[in-house]
């Protein structure tokens, strides 16, 4: 699991490399007739992508801590059937939890870029 974790990370930043790398290498930005420069990502811009990958890595994290917690569940209950409803109320309510903070911290993602 680390080692793909490692590689993502990877892919990630090489990703946001190659997205940036053409703004460093333009040559002086050009001025519109509304005074507006030409440039790769404005502050707006900028905004705007910091709070989509933001939301997209709560989101990856919440999915991954959900689906932790249904794998824990289930190898639980095929160890010990007969406290599967114990394990059941447990699994629902850690991942309502998780859930929750999760859809909190999308909306404050969100919420960032509009301020």
């Amino acid at each position: 699991m680390k080692k793909f974790s490692k590689v993502m990370l990877s892919l990630i930043v090489v990703g946001l490399f190659l997205m940036v790398a053409p703004a460093f290498a333009a040559e002086a930005p050009a001025t519109g007739d509304a005074g507006e420069s030409a440039t790769f990502l404005t502050t707006d811009g900028a905004k705007a992508l910091g709070g989509a990958i933001g939301a997209g890595l709560v989101v990856m994290g919440g999915a991954a801590g959900i689906g932790r917690i249904g794998g824990s569940a289930v190898e639980s209950i095929a160890r010990q059937p007969e406290v599967a409803a114990q394990i059941n109320t447990a699994m629902i309510i850690t991942a309502a939890l998780i859930e929750g903070a999760t859809l909190f911290a999308v909306v404050v993602a969100l919420v960032a870029v509009a301020f």
